[in-house]
């Protein structure tokens, strides 16, 4: 009989299995495919690749390399994997994701303290040490089975995410911070356009060009989260009656009303980030990088997040969910990968590192353990357990997460200067982390 149950054989499944088997837990593993298919998997491997086979940037100046740089000190089993099929991708971490996916499906079927389940899982026990890794397309069984243990209300099926920028790169000489008619405090950034400007940013937003959704992702536009260049088309002034409204909002610089305003709303609690209220869409990347640069104020932006709308089931961690990965109510049904907001393969795979190692933890009586917010697992695990409830949207790592490093004399340290302080504070910290709590694998 197992001590633990993991449902969900992708990224994150896999490294809760693997923590918590390599812990001398025993682990029931589960996977429905090759029994049930999803509309985007091909295979049956555990750890299967449906979009990019890369994990993206391994250099410590991208928060991307640093995560997966924590990942290898925690003993990773998708790092060891990864690095053994490696393909070239430049700066990029790339694998071949055939060879990949069958290596990390043999590794785990052949583990002495791993049995995998090929059968869908159906019936959660609040009872029961589990941990839910089921991705973006957990089935409607299960999600049933979620429901009873959280409110309907806190459980998403489509991702319709706006951008979200950092508030370094804003340029505050054209912006101003108000709310509409002075109400309240002054919560929000507002960039204002003139109508020329306001001209050029709608004519290339209506032409730009965008993602083609898979029959399974496809969805009716409601009304409160339509794509911002499906309301455009609408007519040349909707989105001056919409999220460009410029009503009850007075430029200080000029004590006018200007012709639209694009709204920016504080993301996180530290305010190092702000997303584009309003701006959910289907634009491919690079068109909303050149696109919402047109707004003035946004020139340079950094975009650490681009907006999205496909089809994603996760939940509103927030509002249910610790930052060890388990649910508030629950303390045994632990939730890792894609349901709990994090975003893209890595992050899944680190969440799932944490919530193994939670589930190991809890099993033998150890206290469960939340990662410093320095390291850029910690920082995921605050974000998505902090962030407001009210306009919650899954995430991928980026320095912004991460506290800023301390500038003792206040000069302007350089982006790639900055950010590879951030990496060595975070690697220090977790260094520190793993001896003060015994986290290397045996």
């Amino acid at each position: 009989m197992s001590d633990l149950v993991v449902v969900g054989g992708g990224l994150a499944g896999v490294e809760a299995a693997w923590q918590a088997a390599n812990r001398g837990i025993k682990v029931d593993l589960y996977e429905m495919r090759p029994e049930k298919m999803t509309p985007a998997h091909k295979t049956s491997n555990l750890a299967e690749l449906v979009c990019s086979n890369s994990l993206r940037a391994s250099s410590l100046e991208n928060a991307a390399g640093l995560l997966k740089e924590e990942m290898k000190k925690l003993g990773s089993l998708i790092m060891k994997i990864a690095e053994r099929h490696q393909v070239p991708a430049g700066g990029a971490m790339a694998v071949d994701r055939e060879r990949f996916a069958k290596d990390i499906t043999e590794t785990i079927e052949n583990h002495e303290n791993i049995n995998l389940k090929r059968e869908e899982f159906k019936n959660l026990d609040a009872e029961k040490p589990t941990i839910i890794a089921t991705g973006p397309l957990t089935s409607q069984k299960l999600v049933n089975e979620i429901l009873n243990f959280t409110d309907s209300k806190l459980l998403y099926f489509y991702d319709a995410a706006a951008p979200i920028v950092t508030y370094e790169s804003i340029n505050h000489n054209k912006v101003f911070r108000a709310s509409r008619y002075d109400k309240g405090t002054a919560d929000y950034l507002n960039c204002p356009m003139t109508k020329e400007e306001y001209k050029r940013f709608y004519q290339e937003l209506i032409n730009g060009d965008v993602v083609q959704m898979k029959d399974f992702e496809k969805q009716i536009h409601f009304e409160g989260c339509m794509p911002v260049e499906v309301m455009a088309k609408r007519g040349a002034e909707t989105l001056t009656f919409g999220p460009l409204k410029p009503v009850g909002l007075k430029d200080p610089r000029t004590g006018e009303v200007p012709y639209a305003v694009a709204q920016l709303r504080q993301d996180d609690k530290e305010g190092n980030l702000y997303n584009l209220v309003g701006f959910q869409t289907q634009l491919k990347w690079p068109e909303q990088k050149r696109i919402f640069r047109l707004i003035p104020g946004l020139e340079n932006a950094e975009f650490v997040r681009y907006g999205v709308m496909h089809r994603n089931t996760y939940v509103n961690s927030p509002s249910i969910l610790k930052a060890t990965y388990q649910l508030k109510d629950y303390p045994n049904i632990f939730l890792a990968g894609q349901i709990t907001g994090v975003e893209g393969y890595i992050e899944s795979a680190s969440s799932g590192i944490v919530a193994g190692i939670n589930a190991s933890r809890l099993l033998i009586e150890e206290e469960t353990l939340t990662f410093p917010e320095e390291t850029a697992h910690g920082a995921l695990s605050n974000y998505i357990t902090t962030a407001s409830p009210r306009n919650f949207q899954p995430m991928n790592i980026n320095f912004g997460l991460l506290p800023p490093p301390e500038d003792k004399n206040k000069k302007k340290v350089p982006k790639k200067e900055k950010k590879a302080k951030q990496s060595e504070k975070a690697l220090s910290s977790l260094e520190n982390f793993i001896n003060e709590n015994s986290l290397r694998l045996a």
